[in-house]
């Protein structure tokens, strides 16, 4: 019996393989190097993860409690597609608690993590073709989502004389050479850990706004603020759209659960897309989520931790050859200069996961331009990880 395909039928089976152009994105590198870093730890290797933005202490006991308590009663369910109410109603006491803001709970939107509501937020605000003002160097996922719905990431490069931040001057001027129809700024950001004070955060939004510009926030990071207290947009206009999640300061990544609060015009047409995309947000989490606002005190221990990480970093890291970072202001990570050492952050990190079992995320994955000398280290492990972190990356770069 003849086994053998006609070329015809071999170009038809290849075109049937093909993957769609809108797929054709870059990789987010910091996965690649969990999984290299997992092989490692398959063969017995002890690594110490910089690389992801991943708390190592557990979600808070109130959540876990509150998802058992739900398990042994037995069914769970679909929710509503914007998320159960009681839920909604807790997050928007949050910004009364926290900020201040006697907030609508109708505005507020839960979501499979943050990932999602970046998603749902690009798809009701952007059509395809408009471009989008995102800082350099910022989140990779956020290029890559926008590029996949076929809208234009605009890079604005920051540096140390805005300490990383975009201003109202750059953004005009990103503007003015072609129109933008948003701007997605985080604080405290990813990968660098910088900050917008107040004033900034305001002016920005209020330049964004009057050359009719959509303003997004990326706020996942709050309550993990060192230098000074984190402000929300949602404070400064009633258009800005909120980016939120349980991940970072409530230690549940692996729950996927977050939240945004939209512009009250938008809240249906986010309804309409969840219903469509994702049905509802798993029901497990929703209920463990609206728990974990009973565990602040477990959380400002783990805060805590954090805060005497930054210090193990700061003060340790020069002293073993990494005296260049930006200003270390909040979340979980530190941006290190490693120009003296290389120009090719990616083989650098691979050669100190390989070497040192340190594993770090290059630069090049959130700075496509100047990211070849730049190295990410989060520093959201144990402390005693931390101090053994610094003593393999001193010797790692003592040895060359």
């Amino acid at each position: 019996m003849d086994t053998s395909f006609p070329s015809d039928r071999l170009a038809a089976a290849a075109r049937l393989a093909g993957a769609s152009r809108r797929s054709e994105i870059a990789p987010f590198i910091v996965m690649d190097v969990m999984e290299r870093a997992a092989r490692i730890e398959a063969a017995g290797g002890h690594v110490i993860h910089m690389e992801v933005g991943q708390p190592a202490a557990p979600a808070p006991s109130t959540a876990r409690e509150a998802a058992r308590r739900a398990l042994d009663h037995g069914r769970i369910g679909y929710t509503t597609a914007l998320g159960i109410p009681s839920l909604r109603a807790r997050i928007a006491r949050h910004y009364g608690e926290t900020y201040g803001l006697d907030l609508d709970p109708g505005r507020v939107v839960v979501t499979t993590g943050s990932s999602s509501g970046f998603l749902l937020t690009f798809l009701a605000r952007f059509e395809p073709g408009d471009r989008v003002a995102i800082a350099n160097p910022g989140y990779p996922p956020y290029r890559h989502i926008l590029t996949a719905l076929g809208c234009e990431p605009v890079l604005i490069e920051t540096d140390a004389a805005s300490r990383w931040v975009i201003t109202p001057e750059a953004l005009l001027d990103a503007h003015r050479r072609a129109p933008l129809k948003g701007v997605l700024v985080a604080s405290p950001a990813n990968p660098t850990g910088t900050m917008m004070r107040p004033e900034a955060l305001a002016e920005l939004i209020r330049t964004a706004e009057e050359a009719g510009i959509r303003f997004i926030s990326d706020e996942i990071y709050h309550g993990l603020d060192y230098a000074f207290p984190a402000t929300t947009a949602a404070a400064v206009s009633p258009e800005a759209t909120i980016i939120h999640s349980f991940s970072k300061y409530f230690c549940m990544t692996g729950w996927r659960v977050g939240w945004m609060v939209m512009p009250t015009g938008l809240v249906r047409a986010v309804e309409r897309l969840q219903q469509n995309l994702m049905i509802s947000v798993p029901t497990l989490s929703q209920i463990a989520a609206e728990a974990a606002f009973d565990g602040a005190g477990e959380m400002e221990a783990v805060k805590h931790g954090y805060e005497e990480n930054r210090l193990i970093l700061t003060q340790g890291l020069p002293a073993a050859g990494l005296p260049e970072f930006l200003p270390v202001d909040g979340a979980f990570y530190l941006y290190a200069d490693v120009a003296r050492f290389t120009d090719d952050s990616a083989a650098f990190a691979r050669r100190l996961l390989d070497e040192a079992h340190v594993a770090a995320t290059p630069g090049v994955d959130f700075d496509p331009h100047r990211g070849h000398h730049y190295l990410r280290l989060s520093y959201a492990g144990a402390p005693d990880e931390m101090r053994e972190a610094v003593q393999r990356i001193g010797d790692f770069l003592r040895k060359g």
